[in-house]
């Protein structure tokens, strides 16, 4: 009998191969054996997806630091888990578009009811490319999180990029399940979308506090920088955006966000002169 991952020749009583360390498999698949796989792989206290999932909150600095030193078996990898973070997170926008369209609509639109169509379609492009989108968020933040610690010499480029994995597969999961729950309550759009802004400030910083095993004020004062410096890598985004949408202002779509902002800003003008009326009766 020969090991069905790696083909080296197992012994009659080995349960394990010697070579590749897959378990030895002698049942066809059944109903039953299946479920015993699938819960010993996701709800077993000693499997891998509970103990990174779990010490990411406890001791990030033992799953990522781990990572880093040399500690590759004890926890998922940071690819593989972006990588079920993604599938986990696709499912979820599905879900989201399907059971609570007005809402993922509203959290877009700011709740400015003349932007609720370029808000449809820009969450229809999110839902359609949301592992691309979350895929180019990684080296994105990276380089940010490098410029912050760049007098700190413990951990280049590369190894940024492996915490922002981490923590991003960690609040897209995370976030994933509570936004389900708080749509299922009823929690207005708005207090959603600060929510989430929150908390991913605040676990990133976490993260990097017990990382670099920082200060509170020093992990306030290089959050702020955090802030700083994606604010004005925001601007010189958005200049650009308006540079292309010069070039392009006779496209299909500029003629369409022309004019969805433009109601936009006329419903804003009636609101503040509605508003200005009634206080001066």
């Amino acid at each position: 009998m020969n090991c069905k991952n790696c083909h080296t020749k197992l012994e009659e009583n080995d349960d394990y191969c010697k070579n590749c360390g897959g378990k030895v498999i002698r049942n066809r698949l059944t109903i039953k054996n299946l479920f015993e796989h699938v819960s010993s792989t996701f709800l077993n206290l000693d499997n891998t997806f509970l103990l990174t999932f779990l010490n990411l909150f406890k001791k990030p600095e033992d799953v990522i630091g781990g990572f880093i030193n040399g500690t590759r078996k004890r926890y998922i990898n940071p690819i593989n888990y972006l990588a079920l973070a993604i599938t986990i997170g696709g499912i979820y926008m599905i879900i989201l578009n399907k059971y609570f369209p007005n809402q993922l609509i509203e959290m877009s639109s700011a709740g400015i009811k003349e932007q609720e169509v370029f808000a449809a379609k820009f969450m229809s492009g999110v839902k359609d490319y949301y592992s691309l989108f979350m895929v180019l968020l990684i080296p994105f933040y990276a380089l940010i999180s490098r410029l912050v610690f760049i007098n700190k010499k413990e951990f280049n480029y590369t190894e940024h990029l492996v915490m922002v994995m981490y923590m991003v597969a960690q609040f897209s999961l995370i976030s994933s399940f509570l936004n389900l729950l708080l749509f299922l309550l009823q929690l207005p759009a708005s207090i959603l979308s600060s929510g989430s802004i929150f908390f991913q400030i605040a676990f990133f910083g976490y993260c990097y506090k017990r990382l670099y095993k920082l200060s509170i004020p020093d992990i306030i004062l290089r959050t702020l920088i955090f802030l700083g410096i994606l604010l004005v890598l925001m601007i010189i985004l958005t200049i650009m955006a308006v540079i292309i949408g010069i070039m392009f202002k006779d496209s299909v779509f500029m003629q369409d966000l022309i004019e969805l902002q433009k109601g936009a800003f006329e419903a804003g003008q009636k609101a503040a002169e509605a508003a200005a009326a009634a206080k001066n009766k």
